[in-house]
């Protein structure tokens, strides 16, 4: 019978030592959860004047080009060791000589025909005086009078023709030699020695080396932060134009100025062709490559000049143009700025911000005024 209440007797003990257990087991102490504080990246603020600029792609092309143009025919006798793909020339060089003999012959009958006329011009003056003497003694008729003076004026007519041919001829036998009309560089030549050209018929490519251009496209929107001659203003001497390619294995700079922006903003791009020159593109300085025509090469056109400008980055800005400034409490203040100009990674603001504000520069989901962050300030622009 007792063995019966054995499992009771257990259960109610082991009921009892769990009691006591935890009567005298130590107590929990409540403690609310902990607040999770946010760290976030900053910049520290510090106004600077800035220049803006704006980036464009080109090539250099020549600013004189044109096509070397026989006046006369005529076969080809000699040529320029500089007349080749290539070369350079001077302004007034001899590049091409043309066979004279034809052009000579003319030159020596167009200057008989001028004694010939000069010595009938003196005829006629000497009769027309004659008769004009006569006259006035009314030893003559009326016609034979007015027969001398048509006679004069003819023969003045055919002594400036004469004269008219022999300036032609002399200037046809100086066409045969084909001189440079600048300094510059040969791009193609099409004719060799012994070959017969025409009159018209181009003999060669040429282009002047005394400056390049560089045709950069601008969106229209970029004109609002660069002085450009769009009236017709003129150009100017400053070099605000930084050129950059790699040339020979090698990154280079040149400077440039803006010369002028073509008349028309494309319709479909939005874009206007601003013009950079070069001066001496090919001269020698501060031991460059010469800037190469045909050269692709990057350019930034530098703009207008902002004082106390605050650069920070894209990411600082939250919608409606606000910013997170934490305070000396490290708590979020919501702050409203003027955004000059947004490019890439970077935003320019001209008013909001003093100097040694701590912005934030991290992404904060739900973000309130007053809330608390940890902070970790983050060299850069618009930093100290």
């Amino acid at each position: 019978m007792k063995e019966r209440y054995y499992p009771i007797f257990i259960f109610l003990a082991g009921l009892l030592l769990g009691g006591l257990i935890l009567a005298t087991g130590p107590e929990i102490e409540q403690r609310a959860p902990s607040e999770k504080i946010p760290l976030v990246r900053t910049v520290s603020i510090n106004p600077e004047t800035i220049r803006l600029s704006s980036s464009a792609f080109g090539i250099v092309l020549p600013r004189t080009e044109s096509e070397l143009i026989p006046e006369v025919s005529g076969r080809i006798i000699d040529m320029s060791s500089s007349l080749v793909s290539g070369g350079f020339f001077k302004k007034g060089q001899i590049l091409l000589t043309l066979e004279p003999l034809d052009y000579e012959v003319a030159l020596e009958q167009s200057s008989a025909a001028l004694e010939s006329a000069k010595s009938e011009l003196d005829n006629a003056k000497k009769n027309h005086d004659r008769q004009i003497n006569l006259a006035k003694k009314q030893s003559i008729s009326v016609s034979r009078k007015e027969e001398a003076i048509n006679r004069l004026r003819f023969a003045e007519a055919a002594f400036r023709e004469a004269k008219a041919r022999v300036s032609l001829s002399k200037k046809n036998l100086e066409r045969t030699q084909i001189r440079a009309p600048y300094d510059g560089r040969v791009r193609t030549e099409k004719v060799d020695v012994g070959q017969f050209v025409n009159r018209g018929q181009s003999v060669a490519s040429l282009y002047a080396i005394d400056s390049a251009e560089i045709k950069l496209p601008v969106h229209d929107q970029e004109l609002a932060y660069l002085d450009l001659p769009l009236y017709g203003t003129g150009e100017s001497d400053e070099e605000t134009v930084i050129l950059k390619a790699t040339f020979a294995g090698e990154e280079h700079t040149w400077k440039a100025r803006v010369a002028r922006t073509e008349g028309e903003l494309d319709s479909k791009t939005r874009m206007i062709n601003v013009i950079a020159e070069v001066d001496s593109p090919y001269a020698a300085k501060d031991s460059k490559p010469p800037l190469t025509i045909g050269l692709f090469v990057e350019a930034e056109i530098l703009g207008q000049i902002i004082q106390n400008a605050v650069v920070i980055p894209r990411s600082a800005i939250q919608e409606n143009n606000l910013v997170y400034v934490v305070d000396k409490e490290n708590r979020l203040k919501f702050q409203e700025v003027s955004i000059l100009r947004m490019l890439n990674d970077e935003a320019v603001i001209t008013n909001g911000l003093n100097k040694g504000d701590i912005v934030c520069i991290s992404s904060l989901r739900n973000a309130e005024p007053g809330i608390k962050v940890r902070t970790s300030v983050e060299p850069g622009e618009g930093s100290s």
